[in-house]
């Protein structure tokens, strides 16, 4: 994809992702843009920095492991892994420091703090099912205020926030669920909000999301998992 291609996309998000925060009475400096780039290559995380985006997030632990080190050279690069994080990968994780998103147990939490040891704390957020979907990751939300206790007995860990992944359906749909978190972090007095994505940011800024999700939108269709070069 060309510079300008993925420049203008981008322009078209963060245009969105201000008329949203204007619409709630919000600073757009409140909200961070996350660029999905499952399955595209590292050139075109490379546009995207050129177009000012700083913060990448992957679905994929080796993934993610591959583009940090293609990547290395970038200053300010930073990477947010998004997917549900298995006990297995939590090593590869904390070697290229990157945030874990996807926390939804104790025991991955604590192998991962484990992996960190006496490095600077990493930044985590609990993976959140609010809607109960069996198909999906995460804690159910009678879950949420122990793994909270846990992650936070944590010194390698950073306890930052919640973030989900609302079911299937119209943006609008999915504004009780996300009213459903933040109502869920506010009990547990965390900041941070990670929801919304290509579809319904609009509707996750209006509702008080830090960080929102965006692949579609700025890289264009994921390449066939089965691409040349691609995990």
């Amino acid at each position: 994809m060309a510079l300008s291609d993925v420049e203008a996309r981008l322009d078209v998000v963060r245009a969105r992702i201000a008329a949203a925060c204007a619409r709630a009475g919000r600073d757009p400096a409140q909200v961070t843009l996350v660029a999905v780039s499952k399955r595209h290559p590292p050139e075109a995380l490379r546009d995207a920095y050129a177009a000012g985006q700083r913060v990448f997030g992957e679905n994929y632990v080796q993934e993610l492991v591959q583009k940090a080190e293609a990547l290395a050279d970038l200053e300010g690069l930073r990477f947010r892994f998004v997917g549900h994080l298995q006990r297995n990968k939590a090593k590869h994780l904390a070697r290229v420091r990157a945030a874990c998103d996807g926390l939804g147990d104790l025991r991955t939490a604590e192998a991962l703090a484990r992996r960190v040891g006496d490095a600077p704390p990493l930044p985590v957020l609990i993976q959140v099912n609010v809607a109960g979907e069996a198909q999906k990751s995460g804690v159910p939300p009678s879950e949420v205020s122990a793994l909270v206790r846990g992650v936070r007995a944590l010194p390698a860990l950073r306890l930052e926030g919640l973030m989900t992944v609302p079911p299937a359906g119209e943006p609008e749909s999915a504004r009780p669920v996300f009213r459903a978190l933040r109502a869920l972090a506010e009990a547990e007095g965390l900041g941070a909000l990670s929801m919304g994505m290509s579809a319904d940011l609009e509707v996750a800024v209006e509702e008080g999301a830090t960080l929102v999700r965006v692949g579609t939108a700025i890289f264009g269709p994921r390449p066939p998992a089965s691409a040349p070069g691609t995990p």
